[in-house]
């Protein structure tokens, strides 16, 4: 156990669904006495069923893997996954069901948006709170002080309630204390959404060095795949309560960006998948289809003809088509404006091509937009779904050289055209 943190055994967690479920002591005793009468639970919302006695959900099924000291770990994966079960099982806010956790080192969790803060307290009596909370003696809190104050850029309301604090600044002051106080292991869970672009960079740079400086044990969990790369050594992908896969983070990406109900299919419905809440749906993408490739593994300098449906309400309305390529990181790697679509009400359909020459070997996503602009720039989205997902591989038109994602991107751009022939000394 000297060079393990944290090992996860043969870990199991079940919940009992509505088992309880009231938000007080009275609102439980009326359910009870309705569940004996056979009657409508009062307690439950419009809509809300109410679950039978014994319904069970297995959060968590023979969890198993270590973490040793020193390791930035990344812990990804689907809504429901798991995610969030496993990092309170190991912050002990609950048991498992089964299994043991085995911990080597102090704990600083951040679990959510001010994990820990009292809403009365004053943003310095919070930082004493949650560092003795932490195990931290007031010296050792007194010690690091002026460094969470500064770091957290919340030094001129420090002594103000945090209950008058906005989200992005108990973040702030929450990760300035977990990163400073001396523990041996820092969890985070999706903390660093709430913060602005130049603080979550300058979060990043923080843990980096923590790990490697320090020699702390970070476990952090994120649904921002960019991050994820920059920070972690390696992954834990959850599905299903499970260990989908267990090791580098760039391979670790790449399964979990994988839509297990695709079986390489060229045909995409998406008429049933979830839109964002900004579209407004009057024309709506209905599917895409690939229908000359037996499969969507492409070689590179493959062109492939395919083919989108949408279902229009107003045919007098102008709609203008956009794709998005993305990484396996999720990561826009370029935009490809597909122009106006000339529709009817009702169905339509429109057929494009697509040139792979421009995308080094790899995996994508396409999101389909389809939109309006008018003369100021101002945007009306009508939809956005992801459509479409393929693998880019080397061909004979390739060169097959390594490539570096990392360091070099994901598009082949054209070459420097020279202005002459002839190469001159300036």
């Amino acid at each position: 156990m000297e060079e393990l943190a944290i090992r996860v055994e043969h870990v199991s967690k079940e919940y009992r669904l509505g088992a309880i479920g009231g938000a007080t002591l009275k609102g439980e005793i009326q359910s009870a006495i309705a569940r004996l009468r056979h009657k409508e639970d009062p307690n439950l919302k419009i809509g809300e069923k109410a679950h039978g006695k014994n319904e069970r959900f297995l959060a968590l099924n023979d969890l198993s893997f270590d973490i040793k000291k020193g390791e930035t770990v990344g812990i990804i994966g689907r809504n429901g996954a798991g995610k969030s079960t496993i990092l309170k099982l190991i912050c002990r806010v609950t048991a498992p069901s089964k299994g043991n956790i085995y911990l080597n080192g102090r704990i600083t969790s951040m679990l959510e948006v001010g994990t820990g803060f009292h809403p009365e307290l004053t943003g310095r009596e919070n930082v004493y709170l949650n560092g003795a909370i932490l195990g931290m003696t007031k010296a050792e809190i007194e010690k690091k002080f002026d460094e969470i104050v500064e770091f957290s850029e919340v030094g001129q309301f420090i002594d103000t309630p945090v209950k008058r604090y906005s989200s992005g600044m108990k973040v702030k002051l929450a990760f300035a204390v977990a990163s400073h106080l001396e523990s041996e292991i820092m969890i985070m869970d999706e903390v660093l959404a709430v913060g602005d672009v130049a603080f979550q960079n300058k979060c990043i740079e923080r843990m980096k060095k923590v790990a490697e400086e320090e020699g702390r044990t970070i476990l952090y969990v994120s649904h921002n795949m960019a991050t994820v790369k920059s920070l972690c050594n390696r992954c834990v992908v959850l599905s299903h309560g499970q260990v989908a896969f267990e090791g580098e983070t760039e391979e670790a990406i790449a399964v979990y960006m994988q839509d297990e109900n695709l079986d390489n299919t060229t045909f995409f419905d998406v008429s049933g998948a979830k839109r964002h809440r900004k579209c407004n749906q009057r024309h709506l993408l209905q599917n895409l289809h690939m229908y000359k490739a037996e499969n969507t593994i492409l070689e590179y300098g493959d062109v492939f003809p395919f083919r989108i449906e949408w279902n229009s309400e107003n045919a007098d309305e102008r709609l203008l088509m956009k794709m998005v390529i993305n990484g396996i990181d999720a990561t826009p790697v370029g935009v490809i404006f597909g122009g106006e679509l000339k529709h009817n009400q009702g169905r339509n359909s429109a057929e494009f091509k697509f040139d792979t020459s421009y995308l080094v070997p790899g995996k994508y996503t396409v999101d389909i937009i389809l939109y309006d602009e008018d003369e100021s720039g101002n945007i009306m989205f009508y939809d956005r779904t992801t459509a479409l997902r393929f693998t880019v591989e080397h061909g004979d038109k390739s060169l097959k050289l390594k490539h570096w994602f990392k360091d070099w991107g994901n598009a082949v751009l054209p070459c420097i055209e020279k202005i002459n022939g002839d190469e001159k000394n300036v």
